[in-house]
């Protein structure tokens, strides 16, 4: 066990947890011999309480048609006035299967013959599918990459591609992949901008939980009322506390003829949250504070463990700051003469997310999930030092 590795506070997050023979997308692609670090998703445990709530709801033996859980709406809306300073009335919430459905909901939502939906690249991929999929067109806009690896807002671009057909903004914030957590004044000037072009704003605000350094999630939808009525803000403790097998999401959406119009966008396709998804839900809101608390020290530490490792072993690569989310953005361009993806693969056996799956500006990098135990993390790293090593 390495140092660092060791309980946190009440919770082992250093405890290797065997995934494999569990139906585990991230475990079970690859064989045995590869690493994955890729699917985001954590290798902790749930939260124990989230477990209890699941055994106690299993126990119970009768899985019929569910109802959203009494006081559900209640809890989430005072979350958002204790962690945002955001009131919403508990009528602007919808309950969903996942967030991914969720922008791709409002986009349909919002939907117009010649319209667009525009996004920053790189971008958490099935964003990209979202156009499509609601019979419009995509609009980009890059974001700038300075010296330091971290990424910055073209607002020019921005307001030239806003201006232009684009009925719906699709914000991702804190940013997958490049781990950006942007700042009050970014996200003021980029709905100044959709208020003056009218260009709806669905922000998927999934990583909300997920920050460093002291920093604090702001929803763009709580900078005022003019944006709040044209915003659609998806949330999720699907990340937080690791219960992606059992989703829920959560849309705030206080205009409520925008609220009907998603509503309608399901049209029979979209089913309800199921008990199970309910029930792991309710019970990591109610009782997963602590837990969240110890994990975020935890992978701040990751975070830690990875930037000493990349600028003493292997300064070749460039870390992105991580500012939030669990997911490291690596520049191999300088590092690697084929795609990264499969060299990390061919060469270290390590499994890493291919950056160009990302959109433009993706090119040369690769996503690395950091959110495991330590020694994972540090076996991960050694690997791809030994695969340059070998070149």
């Amino acid at each position: 066990m390495n140092e660092g590795d060791t309980l946190t506070g009440a919770h082992d997050f250093g405890r290797i947890v065997d995934r494999r023979g569990t139906d585990s997308i991230k475990w079970s692609f690859f064989d045995a011999g590869v690493l994955p670090m890729w699917v985001a998703d954590m290798d902790f445990p749930s939260p124990p309480a989230v477990i209890e709530a699941l055994r106690e709801r299993a126990n119970h033996g009768i899985f019929g048609y569910s109802a959203e859980p009494v006081g559900f709406r209640g809890l989430f809306v005072d979350r958002l006035k204790r962690l945002y300073g955001w009131s919403v009335a508990e009528e602007s919430l919808l309950f969903l299967p996942n967030v991914v459905v969720g922008f791709n909901l409002a986009c349909q939502a919002v939907a117009e013959p010649g319209a667009r939906v525009l996004y920053q690249t790189p971008i958490y991929f099935p964003i990209l599918r979202t156009p499509e999929n609601a019979g419009m067109t995509e609009a980009t806009s890059e974001l700038v990459r300075i010296a330091s690896g971290r990424y910055e807002i073209d607002f020019d671009e921005f307001e030239r591609e806003a201006a232009d057909r684009t009925r719906v903004f699709v914000l991702c914030n804190p940013h997958n992949p490049v781990s950006r957590v942007f700042t009050r004044q970014e996200l003021e000037r980029l709905a100044e901008i959709c208020v003056r072009h009218d260009v709806f704003i669905c922000s998927d605000e999934i990583h909300a939980d997920f920050l460093y350094d002291g920093r604090r999630h702001i929803p763009i939808a709580s900078l005022g009322e003019e944006i709040e009525e044209r915003s659609v803000t998806l949330f999720a403790p699907n990340k937080t506390y690791n219960i992606a097998g059992v989703p829920c999401a959560i849309a705030v959406v206080p205009n409520g003829a925008l609220r009907e119009r998603m509503i309608a966008a399901k049209r029979g396709l979209v089913p309800h949250v199921g008990a199970m998804n309910f029930a792991a839900a309710l019970a990591a809101y109610e009782h997963g504070d602590s837990w969240l608390t110890e994990l975020i020290r935890y992978l701040e530490g990751n975070r830690d463990e990875l930037r000493r490792f990349m600028a003493e072993e292997l300064p070749e690569i460039v870390l992105s700051p991580v500012e939030g989310t669990y997911l490291a953005w690596l520049d191999c361009r300088e590092a690697v003469d084929d795609n990264p993806h499969q060299f990390f693969f061919r060469e270290a056996r390590l499994a890493v997310n291919d950056g160009a799956t990302f959109g433009q500006g993706g090119e040369g990098f690769v996503r690395l999930n950091f959110a495991c135990p330590r020694s994972t993390l540090i076996e991960g790293l050694n690997r791809m030092r030994n695969a340059f090593h070998r070149i």
